[in-house]
């Protein structure tokens, strides 16, 4: 299988709405240091990047403070695809519920691709915010009893990515109505590749678990 370069793709497989220049990253990575740093999001990274898929990861588990950076809205913004990988202790992080709801922004704004990966968690329990993510959103809601409307947009972007077709972290794929392949015409080298990469990569996971 052919491999293509972010500029290869921008230039002639994206869509004539897209703009070459627009993307500075294929693949944004979003997800919860603590529960998959040391494994699993480092291996899809490797794998990706060792693909010539550009992927902007960022360690912000490391950093001090609780409200993303312009830095990474903007790479956010300048990422085709999204891979979210939610994970049981994903939503006790304000930094990581500020990103799932700029990644949704950018999905409705202009058509950013996202892989939500379910990685030990269930997608109803995260659509309905369930066991540990109901305990999280009890916190927010301690904790930011006077801007109720930011941990309600937090709840809606929870919903909106648990609704979206992806992988659980014993590899099965989770359908939804609408599937992934509808943008197969328009990106179709670098989807597929990232496409196979993450499958890969639940795969290994799948294996080292069993």
């Amino acid at each position: 299988m052919a491999y293509t370069t972010i500029d290869e793709a921008t230039s002639s497989s994206c869509s004539p709405s897209i703009k070459a220049s627009r993307w500075s990253n294929h693949v944004f990575l979003s997800f919860r240091g603590e529960d998959t740093r040391q494994g699993f999001t480092d291996h899809l990274f490797a794998s990706l990047e060792r693909r010539g898929i550009k992927t902007f990861k960022d360690d912000h588990d490391l950093k001090r403070g609780e409200v993303i950076s312009l830095e990474l809205n903007n790479a956010i913004e300048d990422s085709m695809f999204a891979i979210i990988i939610l994970s049981p202790n994903y939503a006790s992080s304000t930094w990581c519920l500020d990103e799932l709801k700029k990644i949704v922004e950018c999905s409705k704004s202009f058509g950013q691709i996202v892989f939500p990966i379910f990685y030990g968690v269930d997608p109803s329990d995260v659509r309905h915010q369930r066991g540990g993510f109901c305990e999280a959103f009890r916190k927010h809601e301690e904790k930011f009893s006077k801007d109720r409307m930011k941990v309600e947009r937090w709840r809606d972007a929870l919903r909106e990515v648990a609704g979206y077709s992806g992988w659980d972290s014993k590899g099965r794929l989770v359908v939804s109505s609408f599937s992934f392949f509808i943008y197969v015409d328009s990106i179709d080298r670098t989807f597929v590749a990232i496409w196979f990469e993450i499958v890969v990569a639940v795969a290994l996971q799948t294996l080292m678990i069993l």
